[in-house]
């Protein structure tokens, strides 16, 4: 019998259907695994589930029960979203158990002995490996999502946790980790229902599915009665081919930038080359140092030793305007925090790189703003019913084609991806590994960041593996195979290719 139940379930917009009589089931016990594109209707769907928002008709039930009579049912179900939602200054234990109301810790003091020693008891049962005084700043991207869904089930009431990309910027080794706490959950009936667009993790953890598309749910079932291939064609409503590759096809020339002996927060010895007409990848855990060489390449955080140079030249490190300045950007992989203008529309968010062409003696001229910014949405396929439409209301893959637009618009000669697929659904993927493919046969130098080896292995030309901050392989992405890479990533010594 169903735990929580949708009947006919509609939420209208204006001009918009955002969703049309969705039926949805959740069991007790089971994962249920909520599936569709960017933009399918995912999103309206929980926060109408969670009491955020109002559905236009049909009915929401819990355990029998319609909590639009009685708003405490609501109480019985827990949302994790995507982006991490902490306190990044505030400890462990604190985040935990916020609001100290909500948990038992409220009045006028709050006794933080009590609340560290409360803390270890869900930081062992959720593997959580930080100290409760630490600050969640301090503490591991893995630590932080697992935090996340610790602190959920401090809702003593919480029977469906609503599990929203959970694993988007995680490891295989720390995904298991997510995997071990949900499947301890359901032995203490619960119900989870899962987002995710990783394939591989939707087979491993789902019982039942329910795919959206365009708000209208278009099939239902049990995860073992359909295949990979068929979920993805109710996700997407066309074939999409698994063997596709995104490996740029021109001749790979000379260097445009090199790195040698960089160090830094985190990393040390750090040397490379980025070539003309490849994409680099750069493959490691959370915690390697990936993101942080990249970060002071581009100048968000201080070198302590090492030069690069670009094109031949000395490159000024430290100073992220004279990178930009010089040809140099970074996408970092929080779009919401480091690549988007949030309370802006779409066009102020791509308009902004477009200064030095749209300005005037009189200032901005609207109508050349409003060409150039929609000859970028037509070039790369941004879907909006507007431009006028605030950005934050796009979907993530929509939000990271904007991104890429906007950079491109400056003309950069290097262009850094960090994780550019965090939270994107396939067929988005599919047209960004394509925009990439472009830049690099364009002569843009391309580096991925990314925590999926099957993303590395179809796009990137060459593969760089990191452990510990040092860089342990440099591999030819076609003649590798994972398990070489695995090992590599993990600080197994191995042989670097020859390129």
């Amino acid at each position: 019998m169903a735990y929580l139940e949708t009947h006919g379930l509609g939420r209208d917009f204006p001009g918009v259907t955002a969703l049309d009589g969705v039926d949805l089931k959740i069991e007790l016990g089971r994962t249920h695994i909520l599936a569709g594109e960017n933009g399918a209707g995912k999103s309206t769907l929980v926060k109408i589930l969670t009491g955020t928002d109002q559905a236009s008709r049909g009915r929401v039930l819990v355990d029998g029960r319609d909590p639009a009579e009685d708003p405490t049912l609501y109480k019985n179900i827990a949302y994790v979203p995507q982006e991490l939602n902490l306190f990044p200054q505030m400890s462990v234990a604190e985040n935990l158990f916020m609001p100290f109301s909500r948990t038992g810790h409220g009045g006028a003091l709050v006794d933080r002995k009590a609340l560290v020693e409360e803390a270890r008891t869900y930081l062992d049962r959720f593997g959580i490996e930080a100290d409760p005084r630490a600050l969640v700043a301090h503490i591991s991207v893995s630590d932080q999502q697992l935090l996340q869904i610790a602190r959920a089930c401090t809702n003593a009431e919480m029977k469906v946790l609503i599990l929203d990309e959970p694993t988007s910027s995680l490891t295989r080794v720390e995904v298991e980790r997510v995997f071990k706490v949900i499947r301890a959950l359901l032995d203490r009936d619960h119900a989870i229902v899962f987002i995710s667009h990783k394939m591989e993790e939707v087979f491993e953890i789902g019982d039942d599915y329910t795919v959206l598309r365009n708000g209208e749910k278009v099939d239902s079932g049990r995860i073992a009665d359909i295949t990979e291939a068929d979920l993805i064609r109710a996700m997407s409503g066309r074939d999409l081919s698994f063997e596709e590759h995104f490996r740029p096809e021109t001749t790979v020339g000379e260097a445009i930038m090199e790195v040698r002996g960089l160090t830094g927060a985190r990393f040390e010895d750090i040397s490379f080359d980025l070539r003309k007409g490849e994409i680099l990848g750069f493959a490691g855990l959370v915690g390697a140092g990936r993101s942080e060489v990249m970060q002071t390449i581009f100048g968000f955080q201080k070198a302590k030793a090492g030069s690069v140079t670009v094109a031949g030249k000395p490159w000024a490190l430290n100073d992220t305007s004279r990178s930009v300045a010089g040809g140099m950007l970074y996408l970092s992989e929080e779009r919401k925090h480091h690549g988007i203008f949030p309370l802006l529309s779409l066009r102020e968010n791509i308009g902004i790189s477009l200064l030095s062409l749209t300005t005037g003696p009189l200032g901005i001229s609207d109508r050349k703003e409003r060409g150039a910014v929609q000859e970028i949405i037509d070039a790369y396929g941004i879907r909006t019913a507007g431009m006028g439409k605030r950005i934050a209301e796009l979907s993530g893959g929509n939000q990271q084609k904007a991104i890429i637009g906007r950079a491109m618009a400056t003309r950069p000669r290097v262009l850094i991806f960090d994780e550019p697929t965090k939270g994107i659904d396939i067929r988005t993927k599919t047209e960004i590994y394509r925009i990439m493919k472009r830049l690099a046969e364009e002569g843009v130098g391309v580096i991925l960041v990314s925590s999926e080896l099957n993303e590395l292995k179809k796009c990137a030309s060459r593969i760089i593996t990191m452990h510990n901050g040092r860089i342990t392989g440099d591999f030819a992405a076609t003649d590798t195979n994972n398990e070489t890479l695995v090992g590599a990533i993990f600080g197994t010594e191995a042989k670097a290719d020859e390129n």
